[in-house]
């Protein structure tokens, strides 16, 4: 009975032991539990504060970068801006330049436009009177062809007017012509030398072709004259002849027959022709020969 309450006290000993053992090794395992948490706990604490500031690390690298890309960018916008606005500046003064040779080409279009259209209307204008001028020539033309045919018809009928006569020295005569217009027939037929004179009274003879001649008196109403006619340094007297009568007379050593016609008489003047034959001195001749 000792015995076995010998062995039931030594294993509720061992049992006391046993749960004591165990209740150490627990603790020794809640203690190297805790410890290792503690050390877990402070090794991810490190790692992750490691973690964390290489993070912030990388954060603010990355900030700086971003700020200095940014940095750049707004400079890079900036010299843009700048070029841009000197583009702009530039492209406005081109534009402005542009359109002031623009203006002034159009004023100076529109400055010939206006100077062809005068010329233009100028040109019409001198067309127009052109062709007045033309219709006026048609109807000059006209009107000379008639003037032609009148002066034809005059012609022919101062022709038959023009008629022979004797002179006053007895000598027949050539053609007499009654007016200045019988006196260019004459002229034109071209057969004697004619010299036309208009004489008023005066104390000085006229040259006249070769000879001088001087109106001594003249009446109109009757249509007579006295005249003196001055040839080889002498004076031959034709008193009261007629209008239309041949005044003849001898001059030169050749003695060449000259006649003078009046056809006109008027209150203090007579008006007519000198004719010499075509083989007579001229005037010109004569006063190389006489030394003038």
């Amino acid at each position: 009975m000792h015995y076995q309450n010998d062995t039931d006290s030594t294993k509720h000993e061992f049992e006391a032991v046993s749960t004591a053992s165990r209740g150490l090794n627990m603790r020794l395992v809640a203690m190297v539990l805790g410890a290792a948490y503690i050390v877990g706990s402070g090794y991810f604490a490190y790692e992750l504060g490691t973690r964390v500031e290489k993070a912030e690390e990388s954060q603010k690298t990355l900030v700086d970068s971003v700020e200095l890309r940014n940095k750049a960018l707004i400079d890079q916008m900036g010299t843009t801006e700048a070029n841009l606005k000197a583009s702009t500046s530039d492209l406005q003064t081109r534009i402005g330049k542009t359109q002031r040779e623009i203006a002034a080409r159009s004023a100076a279009l529109r400055k010939q436009v206006a100077e062809t259209e005068r010329q233009l209307k100028q040109s019409q204008q001198l067309l127009a009177s052109v062709s007045n001028d033309l219709g006026g020539v048609k109807s000059d033309l006209s009107g000379a062809k008639g003037d032609i045919s009148a002066t034809r018809s005059d012609l022919e009928a101062t022709k038959k007017r023009l008629d022979t006569t004797i002179g006053d020295l007895g000598m027949q005569s050539g053609l007499i012509a009654h007016t200045r217009d019988e006196l260019e027939l004459l002229m034109h037929k071209g057969e004697r030398n004619y010299y036309e004179f208009t004489l008023t009274k005066s104390k000085r003879p006229t040259p006249v072709g070769t000879v001088s001649l001087q109106l001594k008196k003249v009446n109109s109403r009757k249509g007579n004259f006295t005249m003196n006619v001055l040839a080889d340094d002498r004076v031959i007297e034709k008193k009261d002849r007629n209008v239309a009568e041949p005044l003849q007379f001898y001059t030169g050593r050749d003695h060449i027959l000259y006649e003078v016609v009046v056809f006109t008489a008027a209150k203090k003047s007579v008006s007519g022709y000198l004719s010499a034959p075509k083989n007579a001195p001229q005037p010109g001749v004569l006063r190389e020969q006489s030394g003038f």
